[in-house]
């Protein structure tokens, strides 16, 4: 561990086991804290500070309190040839989805696509974690899943929708799985959080205030900006369509506040669907042409202020193996909250959506 001005860098194990050991005093059983872990540092390490340790204190204050179930009684429900089911009864959101997507990868093997929905969970992260696991598994990955009505609706002054992320991986022949993932605002809530963190200013394009005025404040926002105005919010409603009704769960501005009822189940929904390729092209082919993409995007001439193309996504890649090997760089506020003896600051419970 090393000081960089207000940055530690941790390494990954290190990390790894600060944020379980928080989430096990807060009351999370030892096997669904592991895997909590294994989420946060994943996004950490990538670079996705939003979804890494800064959220491990509101964690633990939803588990101290009740919000999410301790012992889930979880069921996989099979209801059609590649379709079924995940009855999360309202676990941790990782732990939840995570052994959804376990259930879900043998029967994308078996009929060549899986459509698993996740019913009723808690938060569940960062949605690249599992489709890259998909992507190791020689399978196409697409997820998505709802969330909190904090989102302007195009043309409105009011939230209905939340940030509603879509995520996608595909296998390579020789390279990392090609892995993206994105919300369907200008920005995620936890960019604006993880800005929070850093006492930064934000774009002006990102959200508005109470006013529904532009502003760069990230204390001050009261809605978000979906991205490319009616177009983000048309990719809003077709994940709410898909993560929520589809799932007979709460949608639009009848999904549960991250912090309003904090010690309540907050009956989420997710979507998996896994493709094979085998079923549609040669598979060793299908790897090929994808490293064939990567290698094309790099090789194209880079425009003013840009060293070089990417495939979208690449960047956190290159983050995660730097900073596997160089150790995670973390805001020494949030370290120090995670060495210390404090379970959680009792700050979010009660509070709306925009909460510090």
């Amino acid at each position: 561990m090393n000081m960089k001005e207000n940055t530690v860098i941790v390494p990954s194990s290190d990390l790894h086991q600060l944020i379980k050991v928080k989430l096990e005093k807060a009351g999370l059983y030892t096997e669904q804290a592991q895997e909590v872990a294994n989420h946060l540092v994943f996004a950490d390490a990538c670079g996705i500070h939003s979804h890494g340790a800064v959220r491990v204190d509101y964690y633990a204050e939803q588990i101290a309190k009740g919000g999410v179930t301790l012992d889930p009684q979880t069921h996989f429900e099979v209801t059609g040839p590649s379709t079924a089911i995940f009855h999360g009864d309202n676990g941790v959101g990782q732990f939840i989805a995570n052994n959804a997507l376990a259930e879900a990868i043998p029967l994308a093997k078996e009929s060549g696509v899986a459509v698993v929905g996740i019913s009723k969970m808690s938060h569940s992260g960062a949605l690249s974690y599992y489709v890259k696991k998909a992507a190791e598994q020689d399978l196409i990955g697409i997820s998505m899943c709802q969330s909190d009505p904090m989102v302007v609706a195009f043309g409105g002054t009011e939230n209905y929708y939340g940030t509603n992320p879509i995520a996608f991986a595909a296998p390579r022949k020789t390279g990392a799985p090609v892995v993206f993932d994105m919300a369907t605002t200008v920005q995620a809530w936890g960019k604006i959080l993880d800005a929070r963190s850093k006492n930064l200013e934000i774009p002006s394009t990102w959200a508005v205030d109470k006013d529904g005025k532009s502003t760069t404040d990230p204390h001050a926002v009261n809605g978000l900006l979906p991205i490319a105005g009616p177009k983000g919010y048309g990719l809003m409603m077709m994940v709410d369509v898909l993560s929520g009704i589809l799932l007979g769960l709460p949608f639009g501005k009848h999904v549960t506040s991250m912090y309003d009822k904090i010690s309540e189940g907050r009956d989420l929904g997710q979507l998996f669907i896994l493709i094979d390729p085998k079923r549609f092209t040669d598979l060793d082919l299908f790897k090929e042409k994808m490293d064939q993409v990567v290698l094309e995007l790099h090789e194209t001439k880079p425009a003013d202020g840009f060293e070089q193309v990417y495939y979208p996504g690449e960047l956190s890649q290159l983050n995660y193996e730097k900073y596997q090997k160089e150790g995670i760089p973390i805001e020494k506020s949030i370290y120090d909250y995670l060495t210390s003896e404090t379970v959680h600051f009792d700050q979010y419970g009660g509070k709306s959506a925009f909460a510090d």
